[in-house]
């Protein structure tokens, strides 16, 4: 193909956000060298322990202040062209437009159904260190969105306040979260605990996604694009991009260091495949991290960058032919590079893929046993879960929301419209996207007409089929010994090793340093005979 490709520059200063066939935007993830240090109607009262507050009893509450932290760029920020409208071919024929941004909407909506003005302080980090940090040095939030590593450490170190019980109530209608969340989501913060306390206790997810490689198919083949081992193969030095941080690093090197044993039919085919994946891609011991330091190494001379963010417009401009990616990252990256005629592609290794979420959690500090506000930050989340803003934020973003919808049918009808080919293609497939949407990805109620390259485009990288789910686990939070066994393993891959030296290589420093040394002497020496003069 000949096009005429975009420059770094013209990449950085397009516009964020467009129908979502051409281009979308994506959250400006910002995880710069992490380490494991580390949302119509009444809602009904609101219980946690000894606390309780209806909305009757809120109505005469003094203005409540919530104050949210969320990533950059993650939230629908309004102000949408009449153009920009979102027809939808659902049941009731939606219509969908973010006039406003989703905070004032939200204001909005719950002065109206409460009774009670709110005031939403929103702010944005770029990293969950950066989170951690601002919290560490005592700035108070109420609300906030971390990664799930994150939200695992805070519910570790016991900071985070509980959900109420009557957050989980489906029998209310506004309770859009409980009722709308893909029973895929829920199974899986149900079932993954800390210090014997299910994620579903203290965090409600927004959004999800997998890892995987998005890759020139001109010059890298699908099979190629599908292994771990892709990020140190020499055949590609200086054309591959990996992610700068800790743990997505580490992830890809136990994807190499442990793909024989993953791709073993014997693994494959074994009932507990997906105990045996999880297993293996969360061991830190010595041995482990010490063969997962020299394959990072590897990947770290065969790479083009270390990068957080900059891999997406790499790809586009030409720069890399493959890049370490989340899937909503990846998503963005594909139609940025349509724009141009200029088609990309997204594959997950056949070995594992690491699942990843956002979550919204409450703060103990911040909510500080306030019913009033405890109340506002669990609206807020179910605000954000109704359907129709789930379509607003997911379009402003480019991520996959974790709601599914519930009742309602405008989540799925989205994706359709994102993704289902024109009447009149006549080189179609069928995509099932029912393991999310209902529990059951034969059901022939949730089955996309699309083109056939979006079985590794846009479409499989937000909604994974039934093999990539097979294959996808949480990597753990891990506690203090293992913690500081991996960083100690990180700052090795990334900072100048010392230790690695031979005494020739000691020698040629010292002859360096002489040299500047007497080459700084010489010039104080003039210095000292011009200032005389």
């Amino acid at each position: 193909m000949t096009t005429e490709k975009k420059t770094e520059k013209d990449f950085l200063m397009s516009g964020r956000r467009g129908r979502r066939k051409t281009a979308l935007s994506a959250r400006a993830a910002g995880a710069l060298a992490a380490a494991l240090v580390l949302a119509v109607g009444p809602v009904p009262a609101v219980c946690s322990g000894n606390m309780a507050l209806t909305a009757s009893a809120a109505s005469g509450t003094e203005k409540v202040t919530l104050r949210i932290a969320n990533w950059e760029e993650y939230i629908d920020e309004g102000g949408w062209d009449e153009e920009e409208a979102i027809d939808l071919d659902d049941e009731n024929s939606t219509v969908i437009l973010g006039e406003n941004s989703m905070i004032e909407d939200f204001e909005d909506w719950y002065l109206e159904n409460y009774g009670v003005e709110v005031n939403v302080e929103y702010s944005t980090f770029g990293s969950n260190e950066d989170l951690y940090n601002q919290l560490t040095l005592g700035n108070d939030f109420d609300l906030v969105c971390p990664s799930e590593y994150m939200f695992m450490k805070l519910i570790a170190e016991n900071r985070l306040q509980p959900l109420s019980d009557s957050f989980f109530d489906e029998d209310t209608e506004s309770n859009y979260y409980v009722r709308g969340v893909s029973d895929y989501i829920r199974n899986i913060f149900d079932t993954n605990t800390i210090n014997g306390e299910p994620w579903s206790r203290y965090a409600a997810g927004y959004m999800w996604g997998t890892t995987g490689i998005v890759y020139n198919p001109e010059e890298i083949s699908e099979e190629e694009a599908s292994h771990w081992a892709i990020l140190a193969d020499p055949k590609y030095k200086g054309q591959v991009t990996i992610k700068d941080n800790v743990r997505d690093s580490y992830f890809a090197a136990l994807g190499i260091l442990n793909e024989e044993e993953l791709l073993d039919p014997e693994t494959l085919n074994a009932e507990d495949r997906l105990e045996r994946i999880t297993e293996a891609m969360n061991r830190t011991d010595e041995e482990t991290v010490a063969a997962a330091e020299e394959i990072l190494k590897q990947m770290k001379e065969n790479a083009y960058s270390f990068e957080s963010d900059s891999g997406k417009a790499d790809m586009v401009t030409g720069k890399v032919l493959a890049n370490y990616q989340w899937s909503g990252d990846a998503v963005y990256t594909l139609d940025q590079a349509e724009i141009d005629d200029y088609y990309l592609a997204y594959a997950v290794p056949e070995e594992s893929t690491n699942i990843w979420f956002d979550g919204w959690v409450m703060l103990k500090d911040g909510i500080a046993g306030d019913a009033a506000k405890q109340q506002a930050a669990e609206a807020f989340i179910n605000f954000m879960s109704r359907p129709d803003n789930v379509v607003r934020n997911m379009y402003y973003i480019g991520y996959t929301s974790v709601i599914a919808g519930g009742d309602s049918d405008i989540i799925y009808a989205y994706a359709d419209w994102c993704y289902g080919a024109e009447e009149d293609t006549e080189d179609t497939i069928e995509y099932p996207v029912g393991f999310f949407f209902s529990g059951d990805n034969a059901d022939p109620d949730y089955v996309i007409t699309a083109e056939p390259d979006q079985v590794n485009r846009q479409l499989f990288a937000q909604y994974p089929p039934q093999d990539v789910l097979e294959r996808a686990v949480v990597m753990q939070y891990f506690d203090q010994e293992n913690n500081q066994r991996i960083n100690q393993m990180w700052v090795n891959v990334r900072c100048f090793n010392l230790a690695s030296l031979s005494w020739q290589d000691w020698a040629k420093i010292a002859a360096g340093v002489a040299i500047v040394l007497i080459a700084a002497g010489v010039f104080l020496k003039r210095d000292d005979i011009f200032r005389k003069r």
